[in-house]
């Protein structure tokens, strides 16, 4: 009866969705968890990695590159916040890694791991490295973690489970991982779209994003990850996105 109870307060808790929409796409999403929630879940698993790689001396070991990442990740997240005014209140962090397990990544919050090797193998300038940043910080604008969280509650529901150990079943469960893989793929899309758009009111010129996507698909099948569209289709969208970019035309992202 206890557990009966404890489980129909957890779904009590959880399953009142609140509607958010995309910054410039316009897509309505339904979320499931509170940004507090996801937010705190997601720095203490930041927190844990970062110690875990400063524990191994692969962490910001690269001090020319967090230089320049820092730099540029100043004007791009002006610019997240004039699309989504509530990134002004995130503590917003930023680390290098020589792990070469890792090429880049932001959480939610505005938690941002850049790998130090992938940015070498592609040889990125400030204008491709802004891109590559970019497209991680429109992740974490457009709250693509706490809609794949809310998903994968819907997914799982009986029983309904607590936001900690849902993040730990998405970590292990394959069977999860590849249900939510239109959803993964989907965002990747509109991470690559939304990033140019903050890139370019970052004051990043076009030219320099589709350099950096036509480095991802020279690079392919080596850069290539799964739950990302194929990287020539990811040139093709950079190349019309920087036509759209460099008219008057309003700037939108599809969703």
């Amino acid at each position: 009866m206890h557990r009966i109870c404890l489980w129909t307060a957890i779904f009590c808790l959880c399953c009142g969705a609140a509607q958010s929409q995309v910054p410039e796409s316009g897509r309505w999403q339904e979320l499931r968890f509170s940004t507090d929630a996801v937010d705190s879940q997601v720095e203490d698993r930041y927190i844990e990695r970062v110690v875990e790689l400063a524990a191994t001396g692969k962490l910001d070991d690269d001090p020319g590159l967090l230089v320049r990442l820092r730099s540029i990740s100043a004007g791009l997240i002006r610019a997240a916040i004039t699309l989504k005014p509530d990134a002004a209140q995130w503590q917003w962090e930023l680390h290098t890694t020589s792990d070469p397990g890792v090429d880049a990544v932001c959480m939610a919050g505005g938690k941002i791991l850049v790998g130090s090797a992938f940015v070498r193998q592609l040889a990125l300038d400030d204008g491709e490295l802004a891109t590559l940043l970019a497209h991680e910080v429109a992740h974490a604008v457009a709250e693509h973690v706490r809609e794949t969280l809310s998903e994968a509650f819907l997914l799982v529901r009986r029983p309904p489970l607590p936001l900690d150990v849902l993040m730990e079943r998405l970590d292990s469960d394959l069977s999860l991982q590849i249900r939510l893989s239109d959803l993964s793929m989907m965002q990747e899309s509109e991470a690559d779209q939304l990033g140019m758009v903050l890139a370019h009111r970052a004051g990043w010129p076009p030219s320099a994003m589709v350099r950096f996507y036509g480095k991802l698909a020279a690079q392919e099948p080596a850069a290539l990850v799964a739950d990302h569209p194929a990287a020539a289709s990811r040139l093709s969208m950079a190349k019309g996105m920087a036509v759209l970019l460099g008219t008057d035309a309003p700037l939108a992202v599809s969703p």
